[in-house]
């Protein structure tokens, strides 16, 4: 008798009257298996993995990067170095210290074989954001010397921090 009274309330209103609205869709709505999802501690292990194997590959992802940016520190003395060597053509001469690599872009005042631009676009800074350095004569067996000084910016150094130069 007790579930019949139950199944009578359920299927009726609160006020006694035949409900055809909300009593009972809730008597008949399923419930969900909660074998479903995943559990909080499993969610855990997850991401407790990813930052171990992010821990793995991220020093070795940097490093390439740093080797990269010297790569194309290289590449960039490389092209300024033939460059200038193209203005020494032209010139019969290379650029003064004073007139720097502004000289491969922008002619001498009364140069009359200037034949540049000598390069497409402004002289560009170092992977850094430092300016290449410009020297002549040359400190190294070399008319001139074009360097970058590298991440630290400062002479000397090694790894990263070591001067890239055309020598």
């Amino acid at each position: 008798m007790g579930a019949e009274l139950i199944n009578q309330l359920l299927l009726q209103g609160p006020d006694g009257a035949d409900a055809k609205g909300l009593w009972p869709r809730i008597a008949a709505c399923p419930r969900a298996p909660r074998t479903a999802g995943f559990t909080l501690l499993e969610l855990l292990v997850v991401m407790v993995i990813i930052g171990l194997l992010a821990g793995f590959v991220a020093p070795r992802y940097f490093s390439q990067v740093g080797k990269s940016q010297v790569k194309a520190a290289k590449a960039q003395v490389d092209a300024l170095d033939k460059a200038i060597e193209q203005f020494r053509l032209d010139m019969n001469r290379l650029p003064t210290n004073e007139e720097g690599l502004a000289a491969l872009n922008v002619a001498p005042a009364n140069e009359p074989n200037w034949a540049g631009p000598y390069l497409k676009k402004d002289v560009p800074k170092d992977p850094w954001g430092h300016p290449y350095v410009y020297l002549e004569p040359g400190t190294h067996n070399n008319d001139f010397d074009l360097m970058s000084y590298g991440k630290d910016g400062q002479p000397g150094g090694t790894g990263e921090n070591a001067d890239i130069g055309n020598w």
